[in-house]
């Protein structure tokens, strides 16, 4: 099996299991702050995944990192992965947790890429109109990429808008070079 199926699974069990404690905020805020640790620290993901070190050593560290920091139930689920060999997919996990977690509450991540930063008043007024049309919160992400000379691009999952001048003189290239009759 994948690792990402089993990722998948355990994280579903969790979202199960947080919901039906009533603490799913807190279980995603802790998971939330499991990934930033894991993050900024490759050390600490590769002693999780190094399967030389003893399952016990791997409860201690993160016993030590985590345990006064997040719910008691975070806690003890590290504990069943860490126990059944799976801690080297502890990151995974609580990524696909965040994703679940999206799901079940219908909040959709989108980006927009424009030549220069938008305000907050565009930001919002974009937001708006995104989840209009995917019916679901939008988390709306700003990046700047000044190649694209004016305008913007928006993706949400796999769906991309291209509203940009780069775009937009890209496609009338391709109309062009498809037009040139051969002789």
């Amino acid at each position: 099996m994948s690792e990402f199926t089993v990722a998948s699974r355990y994280a579903k069990s969790l979202i199960d299991l947080a919901q039906e404690q009533g603490n799913l905020e807190t279980v995603k805020q802790d998971m939330e702050r499991f990934i930033t640790v894991l993050r900024a620290n490759k050390a600490l993901q590769a002693v999780l995944q190094n399967p030389i070190i003893k399952q016990d050593k791997k409860s201690g560290i993160l016993d030590a990192l985590f345990s006064d920091k997040v719910h008691p139930s975070i806690t003890a689920f590290f504990h069943i992965m860490v126990r059944k060999g799976r801690a080297g997919i502890l990151y995974g996990t609580a990524q696909e947790f965040i994703r679940a977690y999206n799901g079940v509450k219908g909040i959709i991540h989108a980006k927009v890429t424009s030549a220069a930063a938008l305000s907050a008043k565009n930001l919002d007024a974009l937001r708006q109109i995104i989840a209009g049309e995917v019916n679901a919160e939008v988390v709306l992400k700003n990046s700047v990429d000044p190649s694209l000379i004016g305008g913007f691009v928006v993706t949400v999952g796999d769906r991309q808008i291209d509203t940009s001048i780069a775009g937009k003189l890209k496609k009338l290239e391709l109309h062009f070079n498809s037009q040139v009759v051969k002789i």
